[in-house]
């Protein structure tokens, strides 16, 4: 199948062979018929797969052969998305797919001051791309309203439940007609987004390109065990290589980025940190420098990872392991698009073990190691972690613990083996207890 096989427009058609959209991917194929046949979507598919298009394509068409006129602060589209590196890259889609229509449409988000924002709304437009909170905001001053919304879309569903954003989307959903065409879209489906979807669309139509929390199967991924100081080294040791052209690093604080980026600079590597620390000018001037090339390593933490869609990626860079399953499938995903091939390298100490056997379980495969680095750690690959157990609770009452109760130290392995360690021998009992010693007994 290629796109003239679809009930696309020539407006859109001729915008997409400028683009150079030949073939449209799974979830593109699945939701542009029942779209714009006016169906309400329900779709998952992994990151990277073209989800934007698969939605974009449909309203544009849609809006553009209705003539509707731009109504002021009354849009008939909106389209939510979790960060604004996101909502920048849908605009980015809707304005280079919809070039030869008369569609308008404009940003919302927060970090930057509304003025423009409002000016764009009491101007009018078809669409809103917007983030839930700045949203709410311009609802609330009375800039915006969705009395007259016509086609509502769900962007990363997924990702609003993780950042804590489902009580502002369910406020807009509340705000909503009754009469609309709602898509939804997610890269996993975890059963509260399954309950949201389900209040949300009618009669909808399901596209489910891959199973939920699958990786992309073009990314080469690679675990290293290292310890904890040497990953900086480590990390020195992988940019070395020069096919890495552009690598993405995450890590799990903006601290973290900010320390990582300047040292990679004063070492005379083209670096720079993306996090949500920093202003929305910024964030987008160090995306644009790293797609163009001029910066080869980039730093960012995971409110990054659904807002950089650039196809060049060559590798990404787990410098710490992802404290949720979901968020390592994301991250590896900014990699290996567009049909491209891609590698993920995840650096694993010894504290980090745990996150990483839940990713395993997640994604259902065991990431093979790479050994063939000087920073190799046996106690990282280990994973041992000790726990104190506590055996000597009363039966009565299961819940309180003995005083007198010596706890058992153990050490739970990589093959799962648990032994008892022995506890090291008190060598001056009688301290332990607060008592001194008689002169009588020092006589003796």
């Amino acid at each position: 199948m290629v796109f003239s096989d679809l009930p696309i427009i020539p407006e859109i058609q001729s915008a997409l062979k400028s683009l150079e959209y030949q073939t449209p991917t799974p979830i593109q194929a699945g939701a542009i018929p029942p779209l714009i046949e006016g169906k309400d979507l329900l779709g998952c598919a992994q990151t990277g797969t073209g989800k934007t298009a698969a939605f974009a394509i449909p309203i544009l068409q849609k809006i553009h052969q209705s003539g509707q006129f731009a109504l002021k602060c009354q849009p008939i589209g909106l389209i939510i998305a979790p960060t604004r590196e996101l909502v920048v890259q849908i605009s980015e889609n809707l304005r280079d797919i919809g070039r030869h229509t008369k569609v308008r449409h404009t940003t919302v988000f927060g970090g930057v001051g509304q003025r423009p924002q409002v000016a764009a709304l009491t101007k009018g437009v078809h669409l809103v791309v917007a983030t839930p909170g700045r949203l709410l905001d311009l609802i609330d001053q009375g800039y915006c309203s969705l009395s007259k919304l016509q086609y509502f879309v769900l962007d990363e569903a997924d990702r609003m439940l993780d950042m804590g954003f489902m009580p502002d989307v369910q406020k807009i959903v509340r705000l909503l007609p009754k009469q609309r065409q709602s898509v939804f879209l997610s890269a996993t489906m975890p059963p509260p987004i399954q309950k949201l979807a389900s209040t949300l669309l009618h009669q909808h139509v399901t596209v489910m390109v891959t199973p939920p929390s699958r990786t992309a199967d073009r990314v080469k991924q690679s675990v290293m065990f290292v310890d904890r100081g040497n990953k900086r080294k480590l990390l020195d040791r992988v940019l070395a290589d020069p096919q890495r052209t552009r690598v993405l690093v995450f890590v799990r604080t903006k601290h973290g980025a900010d320390r990582l980026y300047k040292s990679l600079i004063d070492d005379g590597v083209a670096a720079e940190g993306i996090h949500g620390g920093r202003s929305q000018n910024a964030r987008q001037r160090v995306l644009n420098d790293f797609k163009s090339g001029k910066i080869r390593v980039l730093i960012a933490t995971d409110i990054a990872a659904r807002g950089i869609d650039i196809d060049e990626i060559s590798h990404v860079v787990n410098f710490d392991v992802p404290l949720e399953a979901e968020a390592y499938v994301h991250r590896i995903g900014r990699t290996a698009r567009a049909g491209a091939s891609g590698e993920s390298i995840t650096f694993c100490s010894a504290d980090e073990y745990k996150y990483l056997k839940q990713i395993e379980k997640t994604i259902g495969m065991r990431i093979p190691i790479d050994r063939e680095h000087p920073f190799h750690s046996v106690d990282a690959q280990d994973g041992e972690i000790t726990e104190i157990v506590d055996h000597h609770r009363s039966k009565k009452s299961p819940n309180a613990k003995s005083a007198s109760a010596e706890p058992t130290k153990r050490r739970r392995s990589i093959s799962g083996k648990v032994r008892k360690v022995k506890p090291k021998p008190n060598r001056n009992p009688t301290k332990s207890f607060g008592k001194r010693s008689s002169p009588k007994s020092k006589r003796r």
